[in-house]
């Protein structure tokens, strides 16, 4: 099988550099690799013609777009049977492409996706979002899981299509705020066979700090509403959880501060998520300094996903604004 290797890229070329270094060191050499540039300032032009000799590699500049519809622009150029689509902020394990082959030979998928972990270059701040984000305690819990919640649907950092799907059912139909999700749904909703490949991981470093988390956070929980607009069907009880926690959180302070007796009931949920979340940070990642970090991190990742929700719930589906 030849794959398209095809990564949308906006102003992060230090991150392509170590990216297409991973991409060196494939065992499966059967691949090309497609960088598009999405209206870039910082552009990455000179890091990627270092490769040229390499990576069977080319290299593209468009208008800014988004993520979505770049990576349509990479499906359209390329020449493979199947189409992987990554993250620029993603090191790619040596083995990759040979695992997602050999799996591919013995169970065909049409569309495929594959979970993330922490590298060993990463910081500790990286490692404990990286945790949060593939906690069983948080609703990361649920990507890149064997057992996932329903039909599996693979998240653009670590996702590949064959040519079947992307010829059937076209590319991507919004460009950002829950795109991979929504075109996850239609992949299924046309027929084609969808699952977990759970030894394709990457290491996705994600977001360098705490701030720049609750952003990205902030938005998938954004996201989640936008989806329910395309598929009302997906909405499930299990995507409604942060907020909830949001609001205990929040109606917690407010107890104590007002010094209502009912404060014991949220603090005694919020001492017990702690210590679920550090021992079993500590025991994953085998360092105290990231057990407490990863119970920054998850609380992060609850509210500001909770806040999205609720802030999109309350505009699109409540007041039907677009």
């Amino acid at each position: 099988m030849f794959f398209s290797i095809i990564i949308p890229l906006y102003n992060r070329p230090q991150e392509i550099k170590e990216l297409l270094e991973t991409l060196t060191l494939q065992t499966y050499t059967q691949f090309e690799v497609l960088v598009i540039e999405d209206g870039s300032v910082d552009d990455a032009e000179a890091i990627v013609n270092t490769f040229a000799g390499k990576l069977d590699i080319r290299y593209f500049k468009k208008s800014n777009e988004g993520q979505g519809f770049t990576r349509n622009f990479g499906f359209e150029r390329a020449k493979g049977d199947y189409f992987i689509v990554f993250d620029s902020d993603c090191l790619i394990p040596a083995n990759y492409l040979e695992i997602v082959n050999n799996s591919l030979a013995v169970n065909y998928l049409d569309a495929y996706g594959g979970p993330d972990g922490a590298h060993a270059s990463f910081t500790p701040t990286q490692k404990a979002i990286s945790y949060s984000m593939t906690s069983p305690f948080t609703t990361g819990g649920i990507r890149g899981n064997k057992k996932s919640i329903g039909v599996f649907h693979p998240r653009s950092f670590n996702m590949g299509i064959s040519r079947q799907v992307w010829e059937k059912a076209g590319g991507f139909i919004i460009t950002r705020l829950g795109e991979d999700i929504e075109y996850s749904i239609r992949i299924h909703s046309l027929g084609f066979k969808i699952g977990l490949i759970p030894d394709a991981i990457v290491y996705h470093k994600r977001r360098t700090n705490f701030w720049q988390f609750y952003k990205q956070l902030h938005f998938f929980g954004r996201a989640r509403i936008n989806i329910y607009k395309f598929f009302p069907n997906e909405l499930k009880p299990v995507h409604f959880f942060p907020a909830i926690f949001t609001i205990g959180v929040i109606l917690t302070i407010v107890f104590n501060i007002f010094g209502w007796q009912i404060a014991w009931l949220g603090n005694s949920v919020i001492a017990a998520v702690i210590l679920l979340i550090f021992f079993h940070a500590w025991w994953k990642n085998q360092s105290v300094k990231i057990a407490f970090l990863s119970i920054i991190a998850a609380f992060t990742q609850l509210i500001a996903y909770g806040l999205g929700f609720m802030q999109d719930f309350w505009k699109r589906v409540i007041f039907n604004r677009s």
